[in-house]
């Protein structure tokens, strides 16, 4: 452990922003899969168990479902029940209200990872750029044996840095490309319930519709 510290601080006065930018990446990279995760799972089944209420004709107990749950699912799905005697039209666009101001707080933290993505090889390049000037001051004013170290310790200096900055980036790039690819399966899960929910509403209030038509003549 000491020795590969000892080996990256090598690197530089640059190594110090890089171990920010790695402390950053890690730390969103984490809360963001936990958080994320535990708004996917489970997802699904919320979606069956409150069109199996409706379908009993137990709205009461569909809402107090809902209540007990947190997230942007269970609120699109709460709106909709909560609204639905104003319509379609009107569902649709409150749904949609709700799921707008959902969507940000889902990638919360994202837009750290596209900074550290495009910061990290630039910062790693810097450090080549200072490695190498360290190398070639070396040149110009050292004589003797010692040179050829000197030399070496400024070429290393350049490529322990670049080496780092590509490795955080690439890493986060990864992270980065995951996390999104989860906001928009939830995005995607949040319009699924909500149009699924305002058709089920919709085919019972055309159902009841025709009961009362029946009856009638």
């Amino acid at each position: 452990m000491n020795n590969g510290l000892a080996f990256l601080l090598k690197g530089g006065p640059v190594m110090w922003p890089l171990f920010l930018c790695a402390i950053a990446s890690v730390t969103v990279m984490i809360e963001r899969y936990f958080a994320l995760r535990s708004v996917l799972r489970g997802s699904r089944g919320l979606r069956l168990q409150v069109r199996s209420s409706l379908a009993q004709g137990r709205e009461r107990a569909a809402l107090d479902l809902l209540d007990v749950r947190s997230g942007p699912i269970a609120r699109v799905l709460r709106t909709a029940l909560e609204f639905r005697a104003l319509g379609r039209q009107n569902m649709e666009h409150l749904v949609t209200e709700v799921a707008m101001d959902e969507t940000p707080s889902l990638s919360r933290g994202l837009n750290i990872l596209d900074t550290v993505i495009t910061i990290a090889p630039l910062l790693g390049l810097l450090g080549t750029v200072t490695g190498m000037i360290a190398a070639f001051q070396v040149v110009a004013v050292s004589t003797g044996l010692s040179a050829p170290t000197e030399i070496t310790g400024g070429v290393a200096e350049a490529l322990i840095a670049t080496a780092t900055g590509l490795a955080i980036a690439i890493t986060t790039l990864v992270g980065y490309n995951y996390l999104t690819e989860q906001v928009r399966r939830i995005v995607a899960e949040m319009e699924m319930a909500a149009t699924q929910l305002i058709n089920d509403l919709e085919l019972r209030n055309l159902s009841e519709e025709r009961v009362h038509e029946t009856a009638g003549v």
